[in-house]
């Protein structure tokens, strides 16, 4: 949903201490309507619905035809499941498909990028706001959450200019924009990245090794394709090759298979002389990445690292 972009001539949200929520749906909105005002006001005249603007976080209405969203009367608005939103989960749901094409993201992922930044990004935003997140879900780095980070940019208690708030509100906006870009960006990325490792999954056959073009999140497009038969990946840097370990799950370092016991830590003659593989480079003394100096030796070491995973297998029965 989007309102005409000619006739929006001004996006206004509340003045005064600013929030996570109002500031994230400024992201959005000034994308979309890049020639409209950013006004702040808690004024009748600027609150009030007209065609020429969207209001967002103050208002005490939700009409999205009318161009409003605001959550804070009661009852406020819930998402299907029950869950509260903020004003910020209110402008992405009404703009988010666009905020996407306006980013370039292919049609045919809008709908997974959406999702995704829905339920990853906005939805804490919105479960925070209300006051509706269980701490013991934050835990003891709540105040490293994005929503208390971008609050500390808003002016300390003592400065009484008249301009401070508006000022931090303008300063905190493009940082709040580049979390929000990057975040897209990245599960934008992610999308891409599955289809090449899905490809390569294919040509890899079943084999445990999966050779891949350049490095790129492959482990979800791994598990989405069921290959459980894979333990490694390996693909070129900039001047070498690594050998990475596949983890077993999302909430768990435990790898499929580890890089044997004793590269861990090596590197140059060291670890060429214990693995046999001239082009070795280097192993991570927690055994989940090494790294080689062309192909041959990432293929050879990783070879290796297969055989001596399946002698602790055969060990262990």
């Amino acid at each position: 949903m989007s309102l005409p972009k000619a006739a929006i001539r001004h996006l206004v949200t509340h003045s005064g201490g600013f929030h996570a929520d109002e500031l994230l749906s400024s992201v959005i909105l000034t994308r979309l309507y890049p020639q409209a005002d950013l006004v702040r006001s808690r004024d009748a005249a600027w609150i009030t619905p007209a065609p020429d603007r969207i209001i967002y976080d103050v208002g005490r209405q939700f009409d999205p035809a009318a161009g409003i969203f605001d959550h804070h009367q009661l009852p406020g608005p819930l998402r299907a499941d029950g869950q509260p939103y903020s004003s910020f989960g209110l402008i992405w749901a009404a703009y988010g498909r666009d905020y996407l094409r306006a980013l370039a993201v292919p049609e045919s992922d809008i709908e997974a990028v959406f999702a995704g930044f829905d339920r990853g990004f906005v939805l804490p935003v919105d479960l925070m706001d209300n006051g509706a997140l269980d701490p013991g879900v934050a835990g003891p780095l709540a105040g490293l959450t994005l929503p208390v980070l971008l609050e500390t940019l808003k002016p300390v208690f003592d400065d009484r200019s008249p301009k401070a708030e508006d000022e931090a509100f303008a300063a905190a906006l493009p940082i709040a924009r580049a979390f929000v870009e990057a975040a897209i960006a990245g599960k934008a990325a992610k999308r891409r990245a599955a289809t090449i490792v899905h490809d390569a999954i294919s040509q890899a056959g079943q084999s445990r090794v999966l050779e891949l073009p350049m490095g790129m999140p492959f482990r979800a497009a791994i598990l989405d394709a069921g290959a459980d038969h894979l333990w490694f990946v390996v693909h070129p840097r900039d001047t070498d090759w690594a050998i990475t370990g596949i983890r077993k799950s999302d909430d768990s370092f435990a790898l499929r298979a580890d890089l044997p016991a004793h590269w861990a830590g090596l590197s140059d003659e060291e670890l060429q002389q214990a693995s046999g593989v001239p082009g070795a480079r280097f192993c991570h003394a927690g055994r989940f990445i090494a790294v080689a100096a062309d192909r041959e030796s990432a293929l050879r070491m990783a070879a290796l690292a297969i055989d001596a995973a399946d002698q602790l297998a055969a060990e262990a029965i």
